[in-house]
């Protein structure tokens, strides 16, 4: 029993010297980040030292929630929602403007497309009006792409496809409006936040975490803790293929509350990943089927919430029936990322679950 007793001490004594190592290693990133932040500040190229910011405290605040039972449980508790807060303030401004560059870029691809269905052949000097369906806006986005119920209604000809090319320009100008207003709120917000007493506080406390770790003592393994990360995605993975008829990637394309338990799984991996940065002593490299599914996820996301933007602005008063078309398309372009998404996903999953490199 004694002997016994002995292998239990060491274990935690192992399980706890890791633990505080990978912390102390994050917490110096965060704190370098930040350092680096402000000296960019002057430039005004911060992107890269923010996003490292964020980095080190989404790695900070997953851990100290997937390994609590070895930490101090009030110490941890504090730290880990304030670190949440200031990694999602510091995220908007750069989501606003990816999310703008991302609209944009669809809707170049798709009146390009669009242009490119109604160009004359080479030979012929004249353009002669084309009416099939390889024609339609929905087409131009991707084979399988929905239109919206007025472009779906009848095959659309020459006036729907200069409908959508017109529409497209007003619609990238309503898009740019709302969303740099809503990227220089989120701007101001951050600067605001970066600014306050709570973040210092929240600064304070990864400081002290650099140099010491507030352990609890307890006697239990790092892998059973990151079993337990894992086994919790694994369900809710598994509650998505049930919602779904065991086929997640076949859900309705326009339903958007489908979104919400993918953003969860998203969350879980992303947990289940820091997890095994911590077991590992290394994060998840290129061409595993974790970094394959977090990279669906991320892609998920975005689409996700640009189709979310998309309608948003489709609900905007009194804007041209020709901007409310482009947008429908828009919309209808994002929300097949959306289902691509998830079958990407769904393969790296079912490459997980057969154990296929």
């Amino acid at each position: 029993m004694a002997q016994q007793h002995l292998e239990s001490d060491v274990s935690s004594d192992e399980a706890g010297h890791v633990l505080a190592g990978y912390l102390r290693a994050q917490a110096t990133e965060f704190l370098r980040s930040l350092r680096q932040h402000g000296e960019s500040g002057a430039a005004g190229d911060t992107a890269g030292a923010a996003r490292s910011l964020r980095r080190a405290a989404r790695r900070v605040s997953g851990t100290l929630h997937t390994f609590r039972p070895l930490l101090d449980a009030d110490w941890s508790d504090t730290l880990r929602p304030e670190l949440a807060w200031l990694s999602g303030t510091l995220a908007q401004e750069h989501a606003y403007a990816d999310r703008l560059e991302r609209l944009h870029e669809a809707l170049r691809r798709l009146t390009t497309a669009t242009t490119a269905t109604t160009a004359p052949p080479p030979q012929r000097t004249e353009r002669e009006p084309r009416t099939s369906a390889s024609a339609s806006p929905s087409a131009s986005a991707s084979a399988s792409a929905p239109a919206p119920a007025s472009a779906r209604s009848k095959p659309p000809g020459p006036a729907s496809r200069e409908t959508l090319t017109v529409g497209a320009a007003k619609a990238t100008a309503l898009l740019d409006r709302q969303l740099t207003l809503a990227r220089t709120r989120a701007h101001s917000t951050a600067l605001q936040a970066l600014g306050s007493s709570r973040f210092h506080a929240v600064a304070d406390s990864v400081a002290v975490l650099a140099s010491e770790v507030p352990l609890s003592g307890a006697d239990i393994p790092l892998a059973k803790l990151a079993a337990q990360a894992e086994s919790r995605l694994t369900e809710a993975v598994v509650a998505l293929h049930d919602a779904a008829g065991r086929t997640p990637c076949r859900t309705t394309p326009y339903d958007a509350d489908t979104d919400a338990p993918w953003h969860h799984v998203r969350l879980l991996l992303r947990l289940h990943r820091y997890a095994q940065e911590v077991t590992d002593g290394r994060p998840a490299a290129d061409g595993t089927w974790q970094a394959d599914a977090a990279r669906a996820l991320d892609a998920h996301r975005d689409a996700a919430e640009a189709a979310a933007a998309a309608a948003q602005a489709a609900r905007t008063a009194r804007i041209a029936p020709s901007t409310a078309y482009a947008l429908g398309v828009l919309h209808a372009d994002q929300r097949h990322q959306v289902e691509a998404a998830r079958a990407a996903f769904t393969r790296a999953w079912q490459r997980e679950a057969v154990g296929t490199p």
